[in-house]
């Protein structure tokens, strides 16, 4: 009879072929351009986000590339595709993961489509007498979210790094408020509609459906009928999903490549893995209805859960610093403001200088005033472990612009002695919390983590993530194996095309680079290479662990972001990486490690050991002129950051004779301020060779330290303000791609036009403004910021100073650090002996592990 059956879908399109030249990243749309006019500040035509009006529907079954080896496209990208074709919302449902929320959640915010949060989970997958059971699930508020991100963190700390294991049970117990979305198995046998039926009674109030989808196969009807009596079977609505993996048709060779990387063989030896078709895309809504045309349920049934979901917005997440670093009965600024007044007495014994007391009482009303001092004294108790086992630290980075931070005694730097603006560090502009880099001993920082997780619990405290992505090199690699090309051919394609990391679309350049290795350019499976390495470069491989960002919170770590083991023992890391957090404004502090501390701490102990004199940090003499001599004549084997055969031929040029000078050195010896043409300017003029030019006095107080020359990351975000017309948020951003310019190299560019064009409208030389752009581009190829530098150049004089006065203690102490540095030991210790230290040899009656010190 009519209509007791779905029609049959039209003939599936025949499969996407592999493009001949390279794909973009992917395919420009209206809602992708007004992204890329939001990021690099371009004139453009706005996309207007609009719901098609006639046809709703919500996608709630995405899976991205963070789903690793299995999607075919990043968060975002699915974002801006559903907003270009009119849906009404679209859920993101990794398998067992959150890590790509953020970003999709960031996307839809920018452009007006409403997201909502989900995930995939597969029950009981590792148990061969079990019976599987996969469920998409939503939370539809924040504390349904809390349970979703610790039924995440239960499966994922039972188990190995990257893995989930879940049983029904964990599912029961964080059920309350999540919405749920059954995926039929391709057979539905007993056990399977008996655990099913279970959840019914579990996901009450509405809140369980049965998935469809219409994937043209040739049992597209029977499925859909089938999964329509499941559903009726168990008394639950059936719900229209896609279960998307690509954001368009063009993505299906990729996604076939991922497979087959997934599974470890190659396009020929995959087959019935592989999708037979590229329908697995974004639809359009209209699309969508004509599929599910006799299941107009389905569909509303589709709208009706996204939009109970997208009651739940990651902008609910409140982010609370931890309080019990402040003691009961007292404010957390007045706790932090007795303690400054301790480090003063402490730090300044003849008095405070009146341009430092002002620096620390500005510094404490934007503090208090953005609500930051609970920030402060979780940096101070960590530092205050640190130190009180003995183990040296130094804050680093931007730390170095604070007087309160030197007070506390996070950083050694004398505000006295620097002149930096406290704004690179905290700003009302950007309304983004501060971030403090602390360095420790390289031997000795798990103290320092296993402490933290002790004092928070694994259940407040974990370690960022790291996504770690395909760079030229492992793209290459894996790509070729699974298309097939032979493993010699792939390890010498893998080894000379670097290059790929900055994939060009010239084709005659593309020609060239491929002939000078003996390969034909025109070879379909080096063409295919080109193209699919062309699109996986950047998509994530497998989350790591960040180098010692730690997120600490007042209340449960696990009810915001799911926690996982990672690979090393007794270490836990969230799903995030660190602009995710700070995307939601969360809180880290980052506890590093320095090989050059654990060796200056050992020197410090030397010298108390055998000449009776307690050392730190703060208290070596300043601006010592045996110590510049040492370092003016490139006597620097062994010591931080100027011992390399580039900075020993720098030395006697710039002559470094105070501190302000060594913060110059170490910053102006690296490729970005080679690169922008910055080094010989400044040399000239500090010879006297050549005299600075300054075009009105505000140039002058941006570029008068550094004689007009911009060296340091700070000078080129002021120099934008000041002489561009820039907005400081409009400057920070530039920032942020001088630090990522690897991924964000285009902006670079683009900030340029609008840096050269504000310049010549505010009235400067067109020649100027273009020498001060090549300049700024160049800390796009690694220039320091001013702060960093500035906490380098402390560590840098302690070391010089303890090699020109204390000789033998420094390479006795860097002996015992090993391994760290340029030089070997056999290396350190003839340097040694040439400056009179008298090395004995290894005895076996008298040596000890360590190497020591005689009389």
């Amino acid at each position: 009879a009519a209509g007791t059956n779905p029609p049959r879908p039209p003939a599936p399109p025949p499969p996407a072929a592999v493009p001949d030249q390279p794909a973009p990243k992917f395919t420009v749309h209206p809602a992708k351009a007004q992204k890329d006019a939001a990021e690099d500040g371009l004139d453009r035509a706005p996309f207007v986000y609009a719901p098609d009006p006639d046809h709703a529907y919500a996608e709630l079954q995405v899976t991205t590339n963070f789903t690793f080896l299995s999607g075919a496209g990043h968060p975002d990208e699915y974002v801006l595709r559903a907003a270009e074709l009119g849906h009404r919302g679209l859920a993101v449902t990794d398998r067992h993961s959150l890590a790509g929320v953020v970003r999709a959640h960031a996307a839809a915010k920018e452009i007006g489509l409403p997201f909502a949060v989900g995930a995939r989970l597969d029950l009981n997958p590792h148990r061969p007498d079990a019976t599987a059971l996969s469920l998409l699930v939503y939370p539809t508020d924040r504390p349904s979210y809390g349970r979703l991100c610790t039924l995440l963190t239960v499966g994922k700390r039972r188990t190995t790094k990257g893995r989930c294991e879940l049983a029904t049970a964990d599912l029961e117990r964080h059920a309350a408020g999540l919405l749920a979305v059954l995926l039929p198995p391709p057979v539905a046998g007993d056990a399977w509609l008996h655990l099913a039926g279970h959840l019914t009674g579990v996901f009450t109030d509405d809140r369980l459906s049965v998935a469809a989808a219409v994937r043209y196969h040739a049992d597209d009807a029977a499925r859909l009928e089938r999964d329509d009596r499941l559903a009726t079977h168990l008394g639950v609505p059936l719900v229209a999903t896609n279960d998307v993996a690509l954001p368009v048709p063009d993505r299906k060779p990729l996604h076939d490549v991922l497979c087959c990387i997934r599974h470890g063989c190659t396009l020929d030896q995959a087959g019935r893995r592989l999708d037979p078709n590229a329908e697995r895309h974004v639809k359009a809504p209209a699309e969508m209805h004509r599929l599910f045309r006799d299941h107009p349920r389905a569909l509303q049934r589709g709208v009706a859960v996204f939009e109970r979901a997208a009651g739940f917005s990651l902008d609910q997440l409140k982010y609370e610093y931890p309080h019990e670093t402040c003691p009961p009965g007292k404010s957390a600024i007045g706790h932090l403001r007795d303690l400054t007044e301790q480090g003063t007495r402490a730090y300044y014994p003849a008095g405070l200088p009146d341009k430092v007391r002002k620096q620390i009482d500005y510094e404490l009303r934007l503090i208090e005033e953005l609500n930051y001092p609970h920030y402060f004294l979780t940096v101070h108790d960590i530092v205050r472990f640190a130190r009180g086992r003995g183990i040296l630290c130094q804050g680093r980075g931007a730390a170095a612009n604070s007087a309160v931070c030197f007070c506390l005694g996070v950083t050694a730097v004398d505000p006295d002695r620097v002149d930096m603006l406290f704004e690179r560090f905290i700003s009302k502009e950007r309304d983004e919390p501060p971030d403090i880099d602390v360095d420790f001993e390289h031997e000795r920082r798990e103290e320092v983590i296993q402490y933290l997780y002790e004092r928070y619990g694994r259940h407040r405290a974990a370690l960022c993530a790291e996504v770690v992505t395909y760079r030229g090199r492992s793209a290459v690699r894996e790509v070729g194996k699974a298309i097939g090309l032979s493993l010699d051919l792939v390890d010498r394609l893998a080894k000379d095309l670097f290059w790929f990391d900055k994939p060009t679309d010239a084709d005659g350049e593309f020609k060239e680079r491929f002939t000078a290795l003996g390969l034909d350019p025109h070879a379909p499976a080096l063409r295919r290479l080109r193209a699919l390495v062309t699109q996986i470069l950047g998509f994530p491989r497998h989350l790591s662990q960040h180098v010692g960002g730690f997120v600490l919170t007042e209340h449960r770590l696990d009810e915001t972001v799911p926690i996982e083991n990672a690979a090393m023992a007794d270490r836990t890391v969230i799903e995030w990486d660190k602009d995710d957090i700070d995307a939601l404004g969360i809180l880290k502090v980052d506890v590093l490690a320095l090989g050059m501390l654990t060796a200056v701490r050992k020197s410090f102990e030397l010298i108390r050991q055998h000449h009776g004199r307690p050392i730190t940090l703060a208290t070596v003499p300043p601006e010592d002129p045996a110590t510049y001599a040492m370092i003016q004549a490139a006597d620097t084997v062994g010591v931080f950051q100027i011992e390399s055969r580039a900075q020993m031929s720098m030395l006697p040029r710039l002559k470094p004779k105070t501190f302000y000078d060594l913060v110059i050195e170490v910053a102006i010896v690296r490729p970005g301020p080679i690169q922008g043409g910055m080094v010989h300017p400044y040399l000239r003029r500090r010879d006297g060779t050549e005299k600075p030019h300054y075009p009105n006095a505000a140039i002058e107080r941006v570029l008068g330290k550094t004689l007009g020359v911009p060296l340091f990351q700070e000078q080129a975000m002021q120099l934008a303000v000041v002489a561009a017309g820039f907005t400081p948020g409009e400057a920070d951003k530039l920032r942020r791609a001088i630090a990522a310019w690897k991924r964000h190299s285009r902006l670079i560019v683009t900030y340029g036009e609008k840096i050269i064009d504000g310049m010549i409208a505010n009235g400067y030389d067109p020649e100027f403004a273009h020498r001060c752009f090549k300049q700024i581009q160049g800390f796009s190829q690694y220039g320091f910021p001013e702060s960093h530098a500035a906490s380098f150049a402390l560590i840098t004089y302690v070391s010089c100073w303890l090699k020109r006065h204390h000789p033998a203690a420094f390479t006795c102490a860097l002996l015992n650090s090993q391994p760290m540095g340029f030089y070997a030991p056999a290396q350190l210790v003839r340097d040694a002996q040439d400056h009179g230290v008298a090395v004995r040899p290894v005895d076996v009656n008298h040596s000890r592990w360590d190497c020591t010190l005689e009389p």
